[in-house]
């Protein structure tokens, strides 16, 4: 019962954690705004996360998890058609995608807590990618290219859509663009 208590507890700090930052950005989110969301003082936090470079890479991981349905970064969680849903549900929950956007952002300089975490992930999503896109297309797609050679196109397609979304919703249809690109990777539009 603790355990479970215990897990709750957890999941409800991910969650305030990942709406701060998306309020404030990471390096403007504290610790203490976090634990005043959830009730607790700054040290029962600790309890949970004993750093806030722990609690940011949880965040992360978490969203993945809610991404993939919590089938991990296995090649089946990176079908295109499982794709083309995933890019329709980010574009009804702009916050989660602004602070993923934002946390990639500020990753790229050298010191920054989340930049392990992110290389880690692309290094894994484009590998399940190519694999997903084997399975649909063999060794080439429509075009010629590889699966290895399409899959960090499809990954630069999808987070640039993002942030092109984010910065003119009005003009940028992501989920439209999205299904164009499958388009052009041979796949047939869905009716």
């Amino acid at each position: 019962m603790a355990r479970a208590r215990s897990e709750e507890r957890r999941a409800e700090i991910l969650r305030a954690a990942l709406e701060v930052i998306a309020e404030r950005g990471y390096r403007g989110a504290s610790l203490g705004a976090v634990a005043e969301r959830v009730g607790l003082t700054q040290q029962g936090l600790l309890h949970y996360f004993p750093t806030k470079e722990a609690l940011l890479v949880a965040v992360l991981e978490e969203r993945d998890q809610w991404d993939t349905g919590g089938s991990g970064r296995s090649a089946g969680a990176w079908r295109p058609d499982l794709l083309e849903s995933l890019v329709e549900y980010n574009a009804m929950r702009p916050g989660i995608v602004q602070t993923f956007s934002a946390l990639l952002g500020e990753s790229v300089t050298e010191e920054h807590p989340a930049r392990q975490f992110f290389t880690r992930r692309y290094a894994q999503v484009r590998e399940g990618m190519a694999a997903a896109l084997r399975a649909e297309y063999g060794d080439a797609l429509p075009g010629g290219l590889t699966p290895e050679q399409a899959a960090p196109l499809l990954v630069a397609v999808m987070d640039g859509l993002q942030y092109q979304w984010l910065l003119d919703p009005g003009s940028v249809d992501m989920p439209a663009a999205f299904r164009d690109f499958l388009t052009l990777l041979g796949r047939s539009p869905a009716p």
